[in-house]
C-alpha cells in the first residue's frame, strides 16, 4: 500500500485537529480511528463558551452541529488524507446536553468519486443520544 492510499492514523488525525485554530478550540481528542470500519470518535469537553445560558452547564446547539460536521469531515480526510469542503448538513437535537462531554461517532456510509455521505451520533457520559446529524462532503481532488 502506497503512503498515499494508507489511511491517517489517529496520531495523524490528532494533529490535524489540532492545527486549525478553530478545531483546537474546540478541544476535540480522538479516541477511536477505525480504518477498517470506516469509523472515528472523539470526545469533547464542556467550557464555558459552549453554554446555552452562562452558568446553566447546557450545550449550546451551535458547537454540536461544529462537532457533528467536523467529526463527520474527519472520518473521510481518515481514508482521503485531505480536508474536504461540507456540500449539505443536517442535525437532529434529540435531548439537551447539560454539564457533560460529548462523546461523538462518525461512519462513512458513502465514499464516492464525487460525494462522500457520513452519519453521525452524539452521545452525553450517560451513554444518551443527544443528536444525530448526516453530512454530505465533496470528494473531489481539489
Amino acid at each position: 500500500m502506497s503512503e498515499a492510499s494508507k489511511p491517517l492514523s489517529a496520531e495523524e488525525l490528532q494533529a490535524m485537529l489540532d492545527h486549525s485554530p478553530f478545531i483546537s478550540f474546540l478541544g476535540l481528542k480522538i479516541t477511536e480511528a477505525d480504518a477498517a470500519n470506516e469509523q472515528v470518535t472523539m470526545t469533547c469537553d464542556m467550557r464555558p463558551e459552549f453554554e446555552r445560558g452562562k452558568g446553566t452547564g447546557q450545550w449550546h446547539g451551535g458547537p454540536i452541529a461544529a462537532i457533528i460536521d467536523t467529526v463527520g469531515d474527519y472520518a473521510l480526510i481518515m481514508a482521503l488524507r485531505r480536508g474536504l469542503p461540507t456540500v449539505n448538513f443536517r442535525v437532529d437535537y434529540l435531548r439537551p446536553a447539560i454539564r457533560t462531554r460529548l462523546i461523538t461517532t462518525a461512519k462513512v456510509r458513502r465514499a464516492g468519486k464525487s460525494v462522500g455521505l457520513v452519519d453521525v451520533d452524539v452521545f452525553n457520559e450517560q451513554k444518551a443520544l443527544v443528536a444525530v446529524g448526516r453530512a454530505t462532503y465533496s470528494t473531489l481532488a481539489g
